[in-house]
């Protein structure tokens, strides 16, 4: 990302961060917005059942972003003793991941029907690239939170399709060591591991299983 700003790409820059700024807020409440459909106001009292980016995006997360390229938004709290339902915790965690794959969909399907009117707005490269990397970021932090180590969605929702022999002591390693190894994942990527540029690339393919026009 900073690159972009010592090349003088300040334009795509902007662009990027407030696409990321949106998919960032829409992932968190599709957390706070799951969360008291299945009982609990914990996300609601705090202010977090909203579409309001100060809401949700941590400043030194959204930093992270720009320096070395991954970063994070406010984690939404639960009370899991308030859950309604004993799949609460799974969903709640999958609703993160949906709410990305629901925009990443409205917002290239926008782009498609919108270029294919002949509008010149749509057809002119801010609006042509605003979209497009709106939809992939989606895609990408669809994908990215699905990984099941560390705070990321994935764990949770991995933990509910294992047998309970294994997703008990699945869950106890990653509480102990899944920052740890996530954080190791990132470094590797850093260092020339293709495993995120994996994720980028399997993103930008899915692109056009989601377009209807």
């Amino acid at each position: 990302m900073i690159t972009l700003l010592f090349n003088g790409q300040y334009a795509l820059f902007i662009l990027i961060i407030i696409a990321l700024i949106i998919s960032l807020t829409f992932h968190e409440f599709g957390h706070a917005a799951s969360a008291k459909y299945f009982g609990d106001d914990t996300a609601q009292r705090l202010g977090r059942l909203n579409i309001n980016p100060l809401a949700h995006i941590d400043p030194m997360g959204l930093l992270m972003v720009v320096l070395v390229g991954f970063g994070y938004a406010k984690p939404v709290p639960t009370d899991p003793r308030n859950f309604n339902s004993k799949y609460a915790m799974p969903l709640i965690a999958l609703a993160g991941p949906v709410m990305n794959l629901l925009l990443a969909f409205i917002t290239i399907n926008i782009y498609v029907y919108g270029a294919s009117t002949g509008n010149p707005w749509f057809n002119s490269p801010g609006p042509q690239t605003f979209f497009q990397y709106l939809a992939l970021i989606n895609l990408l932090l669809m994908l990215f939170n699905l990984i099941p180590l560390g705070p990321l969605d994935g764990h949770y929702i991995l933990a509910y399709l294992l047998p309970q022999n294994v997703a008990i002591p699945y869950l106890d390693l990653n509480r102990r060591y899944g920052h740890f190894l996530f954080l190791g994942l990132i470094l590797l990527s850093i260092a020339g591991l293709p495993i995120f540029s994996w994720l980028l690339s399997t993103s930008s393919e899915l692109i056009p299983y989601l377009i209807i026009f």
